[in-house]
């Protein structure tokens, strides 16, 4: 038995952790006091794992540019050509850093590569003061870099600190617990969190082979939208080869209800059923709101009532100050819809609090429509591309998103941003006969595949499902 107030062991081990942490980086801090960044990578990370005594500092190099099939007979290499070569092959088995860059100058460093080699402590301090003075860096690419769940905070927050960063790739590094939701973020968790919450910029982000199940999908999916909050800024989400299965395809579909953002999402080669498919079909066509976003519902718009009588005080005069008066008794449901070019603001003395003027309008206010009792939202229509191949969908699935897909179709909206509808869906080598009529069907009402543009990620699951 454990003394009371005395620690169990894993905390304990988390506390040392943290304590490691942040001793690398008061040690980096040191020797950044003594050495400024001067924003060469090559010049910049080698002398700071130096102060730090790092042994075996890995070497900052180019990114090898992809390689074409040439029209005509190559010539017949020189032996310096040779050599190169067979050092380049050799070195790919060496922890280095590769870099890409926007054009010659070496401090217009727009992407960095860390490939199967460890990050221990001491080298993510190092890296805390490299990459914040890399002004023009946009995306960082992880791929089994032995990353442990002490050490996420840590990365977080040195990637806040990037001011151009858009794109994280963080693949191959399984976490015994789900933690991955902190890189993600929302407006809410920003304004709490600060400029220490990278998804304030991040835009695309991959999390690939990381073993998610089915909680961390739960804490993703809240993560892209609650009652409270939305992300507002990822574009594209990438979750393919994990252990997603049909619980957690729901929640991510109930991430998608009141998000507005994200144009791409990946779920290839997961543990996804009919039911998943179901669900996440349902998000995209229109959907009943729960008895939880009824009552917001109402709540946004008895705040959009007091804005308004609070600014045009002459028209509500003679009226009682009740809110539920504001307009004859009608239910809140029945007021007219909010004006999305005023945001509503508290008023003093009332117990409603209402949205910040800076954030944009909510989805809750979208113009809905009454039938059979429930109140009916148009549903997502901002995703663009779906990937469901590699999953375990049969023709009943794909009848959901065929019936959206038609719906769609029927309604025949103007193409304006955001109400374009689902553009390209993969349910490739699932459990649906090549032959199916449906199939036929469904690429009849989705446009050819070309006309989009693919990601390095895309691709790379199109080879491997080959």
């Amino acid at each position: 038995m454990r003394r009371r107030g005395e620690r169990p062991p894993r905390e304990k081990a988390a506390v040392a952790v943290e304590e490691e942490v942040k001793s690398a980086g008061r040690k980096a801090e040191q020797g950044a006091e003594e050495y400024q960044c001067t924003g060469l990578l090559e010049q910049d990370f080698p002398e700071l794992c130096a102060r730090a005594g790092i042994a075996g500092v890995p070497k900052v190099t180019l990114r090898p540019a992809p390689s074409f099939p040439a029209d005509e007979e190559p010539a017949k290499p020189t032996l310096m050509e040779v050599l190169a070569r067979i050092e380049r092959k050799y070195s790919y088995f060496q922890p280095c850093i590769q870099v890409e860059r926007e054009h010659e100058d070496p401090r217009s460093v727009c992407a960095i590569f860390l490939r199967g080699w460890k990050i221990e402590e001491e080298m993510l301090g190092v890296l805390s003061q490299c990459l914040p003075a890399l002004g023009g860096l946009q995306a960082v690419h992880l791929w089994k870099v032995g990353l442990t769940e002490q050490l996420l905070p840590a990365l977080a927050a040195l990637l806040a600190r990037c001011p151009c960063l858009r794109m994280l790739s963080l693949e191959g590094n399984p976490l015994p617990e789900p933690a991955f939701h902190a890189l993600m973020g929302s407006d809410s968790a920003q304004q709490s969190q600060g400029p220490r919450c990278p998804s304030r910029r991040l835009a695309h982000l991959s999390l690939r082979n990381n073993s998610i199940g089915d909680a961390a999908a739960r804490l993703i999916g809240q993560s892209l939208s609650t009652l409270s909050s939305s992300n507002r800024n990822l574009v594209s989400l990438v979750l393919s080869f994990n252990r997603i299965s049909d619980l957690g395809a729901g929640y991510i579909a109930e991430g998608l209800r009141l998000n507005r953002s994200l144009l791409s999402l990946s779920l290839a080669n997961n543990d996804i059923g009919d039911a998943g498919a179901i669900g996440l079909a349902k998000v995209l066509g229109p959907f009943a709101l729960t008895q939880a976003e009824v009552v917001e519902r109402r709540r946004l718009l008895l705040a959009e009532a007091l804005e308004q009588s609070r600014t045009t005080p002459k028209e509500s005069e003679g009226q009682s100050e009740r809110p539920s008066n504001l307009y004859g008794g009608v239910a809140p449901d029945k007021l007219p819809p909010a004006k999305h070019g005023k945001t509503p603001a508290r008023r003093k003395g009332s117990s409603v609090q209402a949205p910040d003027p800076a954030e944009p309008p909510q989805l809750l206010l979208e113009e809905a429509r009454q039938h059979r009792g429930s109140l009916i939202l148009p549903g997502n229509r901002a995703l663009l591309n779906l990937n469901l191949s590699h999953n375990r969908i049969t023709e009943r699935g794909l009848g959901a998103f065929l019936a959206v897909l038609e719906a769609q179709q029927r309604e025949k909206k103007p193409k304006v941003p955001g109400q374009q509808g689902l553009l390209c869906l993969s349910l490739e080598k699932n459990r649906i006969p090549p032959t199916s009529p449906a199939f036929a069907r469904l690429r009849e009402l989705l446009p050819p595949q070309d006309l989009l543009p693919k990601t390095q990620g895309q691709k790379e699951e199109q080879e491997l499902g080959t």
